[in-house]
């Protein structure tokens, strides 16, 4: 069976685009000069490190990774069998291989055999890769979704556009690996005309899709039909593996070892012989039962609360947002990208993250970005700004249900001050659980060994009787003190290994 292969000519016009910007506009050299330095020899100082190049920016990456799977789990109709796409370094080399061929074409042929493939190009007016992503995905105002009863025994190929492949590519629910590279091509001929210095986006798939004679889905209730491998997780109507965050930082520019994270219990471990009771610190304290003063992770702000006016650190990148803040005043710059001048809350609603009803909003902060796109989406527009400013993105916060034995070790280890954790739910008499199988190790500060329930009640934060808990993942700490509060008697520890984390309360 052939596959579907088709061409985005997704581009300003020669007259149009040098109306707006020159062909050598600050904004085409900043582009240019982003991606120079993979043409460039490693720096010769004897302590500059050696690193892999990619051809395409971290930031670029995570960009195009996370509008993927933002409008894979969007479709209409939903779709049951939707899985969530991560980033795959081979399929990025081979993109970056015909990327620098400069042929507005598909190939290599060899490769298309067992691979999809999306194009884009342009000159003139700077495109982030998200803008060429988002083209594809537009397609679909010309795509009729072919229904089961349709398909007897094949599906109907309905594109009442010019085409519909690069949607149907990029919401292929059995494709959840992409890989994209980004080339300056100095001179390229498209369909017969000489671009300078144009830009070229290759984004590589698989398992490959727009097999002819079938849908790019299967229609139903979110996740109802994922693959078996997938565990039963669903995140954000995606099928999900648990497995399938890897841990990178923007400052990396390397391909990394994958990582395996722990998998979280599903039943208590057996019984080991009950450690005698632990004894009593000489100068230790009962605490009064009563719950302790509780500091909250997420914090109220105003529908016109900016990025910039909120406080630094990672105990500031969690927000509840109020509703009717679609028509509030309060501007918003950028697109995914978002300059920190922008409220928070319509930038939230913006990129779809929360509705007019408000919500809890995570914010990652962002080094220093040259410009920001301006977009209408969800009934806000935003601004363009043409200058380098601080930003931020916006993302949803997760809730999960866990039991007593549950460690962030497990559920959220840390990565970085800019990763986060969902907002769980402990149930009733973990209290009562005992500390060879739910240990709590810590005051204050935990290992991110110990039972996040018990260290919450430890904490104060929430009562035997269980409630949500907000969690903030840290790096490790040396040393752990423990402390009898809240009838829960913690361990102190040294030189432990693996990370720590905080508990919140929630605001009830």
């Amino acid at each position: 069976m052939h596959a579907l292969v088709s061409i985005a000519l997704l581009f300003l016009g020669v007259s149009l685009a040098a109306s707006l910007f020159l062909p050598d506009s600050l904004e085409l050299r900043q582009l240019m000069q982003r991606y120079q330095e993979e043409l460039e020899p490693n720096s010769t100082k004897p302590d500059a490190p050696v690193r892999t190049r990619r051809a395409i920016e971290w930031s670029d990456r995570e960009e195009i990774l996370k509008l993927h799977n933002k409008l894979r789990g969007e479709v209409y109709p939903t779709a049951s069998n939707m899985e969530y796409m991560i980033w795959d370094d081979e399929l990025e080399r081979s993109a970056t291989s015909w990327a620098e061929q400069c042929q507005w074409e598909h190939g290599p042929q060899d490769l298309l055999m067992s691979i999809g493939q999306n194009l884009a190009v342009h000159w003139g007016r700077y495109r982030s890769p998200a803008y060429h992503v988002q083209a594809w995905y537009d397609e679909v105002k010309d795509y009729t979704y072919p229904y089961p009863h349709e398909c007897n025994p094949w599906c109907p190929e309905r594109c009442s556009g010019p085409m519909c492949t690069h949607y149907t590519q990029l919401v292929w629910a059995t494709t959840n690996r992409v890989g994209c590279a980004v080339h300056v091509c100095p001179r390229m001929n498209v369909w017969g005309e000489i671009w300078e210095n144009a830009v070229y986006l290759v984004c590589n798939y698989s398992p490959k899709g727009n097999w002819i004679g079938e849908a790019p889905y299967q229609h139903g209730r979110p996740c109802s039909q994922c693959p078996p491998s997938y565990g039963g997780v669903c995140r954000d109507n995606l099928c999900y593996k648990r497995d399938s965050e890897r841990q990178e930082t923007p400052e990396m520019n390397e391909v990394e070892k994958p990582q395996e994270p722990l998998q979280p219990r599903t039943t208590p471990p057996k019984p080991q012989p009950k450690p005698s009771s632990p004894k009593k610190p000489a100068n230790a304290k009962p605490s009064s039962p009563k719950t302790t003063r509780n500091t909250y992770l997420a914090q109220n702000i105003k529908c016109e609360t900016k990025m910039r006016d909120k406080c630094k650190g990672a105990t500031c990148n969690r927000y509840n947002c109020p509703a009717n803040c679609l028509n509030k005043q309060g501007k918003v710059w950028g697109t995914l990208y978002y300059d920190v001048q922008s409220s928070i809350c319509r930038a939230a609603i913006h990129y779809g993250v929360i509705d007019n009803n408000g919500g809890l909003v995570d914010v990652t902060r962002k080094d220093s970005f040259p410009f920001f796109v301006k977009a209408t989406k969800n009934g806000v527009e935003s601004f363009s700004k043409y200058k380098a400013g601080n930003a931020f993105m916006v993302s949803n916060v997760q809730e999960q249900t866990i039991d007593c034995y549950a460690t962030v070790a497990e559920i959220c280890p840390f990565k970085s001050t800019t990763s986060h954790c969902p907002r769980v739910f402990c149930p009733a008499n973990c209290i009562n659980e005992p500390s060879y199988w739910a240990p709590v190790v810590g005051s204050n500060i935990y290992a991110d060994g110990s039972s996040i329930c018990r260290a919450a009640i430890h904490a104060g934060v929430i009562k035997a009787s269980g409630g949500y808990v907000d969690l903030l993942a840290l790096d490790k700490r040396k040393t752990y003190t423990g402390t009898l509060k809240n009838g829960i008697q913690s361990e102190s520890k040294t030189n432990r290994e693996g990370g720590s984390f905080r508990v919140f309360a929630v605001r009830e």
